[in-house]
């Protein structure tokens, strides 16, 4: 695993930006497409926010979701609604880019499934994602994989729901196609991370995070979530 230390949460969305804009280009050259799954949090938005100011081939690029919150459209607990409101509203995007997980359903096992087979038409068979960005909870857990939740062991299907974790279920992606992946990027800010940073970096499988594969994996960390590191660096763990 590869890992950059930015000075603060600001410079690790702009590195984490410019790193998506990279595999952008670099994947629409090699196979005419760049599939992108997006996690959520406050970091990730200042991202996408940046991310929509860069040059990129707009028009090859598909959004995936990582995991969402079950909770009605627009509600500001979805991410959904920031992914909207960051990288929709900001960037030559059509709304038919942008892959719904469908938590408004009724009958949500059933909305998983077809969210499954939608990512099969867009990523292939099985899918393969052409980069996934990853959160880091201060519990280790990863998209919605939460510590204790059956949907860890999921190893027959690539999208999940959850139990009831911070008053709501999720769907979420699971880690077979979290795994296949050609690339993931971490990110990760604020020293409320920095104990669960230093155990992805061990791969401990003691935590959700450290079961995601961590070959052709990057992490982005500003100086307070990456603990002693100094800033600016980059190495490999």
């Amino acid at each position: 695993m590869n890992i950059e230390v930015m000075a603060d949460d600001e410079s690790a969305a702009r590195r984490a930006a410019a790193i998506i804009a990279e595999e952008a280009w670099a994947s629409t050259a090699a196979r005419g497409k760049f599939i992108l799954a997006v996690s959520g949090g406050h970091t990730p938005w200042v991202m996408l926010r940046q991310l929509a100011n860069e040059r990129l081939p707009w028009r090859a690029i598909r959004i995936v979701q990582v995991d969402e919150r079950v909770a009605p459209s627009g509600h500001p607990d979805r991410n959904l609604t920031h992914i909207r409101e960051s990288l929709l509203d900001r960037a030559p995007l059509q709304s038919e880019q942008i892959h719904a997980m469908p938590v408004e359903s009724s009958e949500l096992e059933s909305a998983a499934a077809h969210y499954a087979e939608s990512l099969l038409e867009i990523a292939g068979a099985p899918p393969v994602l052409d980069l996934v960005h990853l959160g880091l909870g201060p519990d280790g857990h990863t998209a919605s994989l939460i510590p204790g939740d059956p949907v860890l062991e999921t190893e027959n299907q690539d999208v999940a729901l959850t139990g009831t974790y911070q008053g709501r279920r999720r769907m979420t992606l699971t880690y077979p196609i979290l795994n296949r992946a050609r690339r993931i990027l971490w990110v990760a800010t604020g020293s409320e991370k920095a104990e669960m940073v230093k155990r992805l970096l061990e791969g401990d499988p003691s935590i959700p995070a450290g079961l995601v594969s961590r070959d052709h994996a990057t992490l982005v960390a500003d100086s307070a979530a990456a603990g002693r590191r100094n800033r600016g660096t980059t190495a490999r763990a």
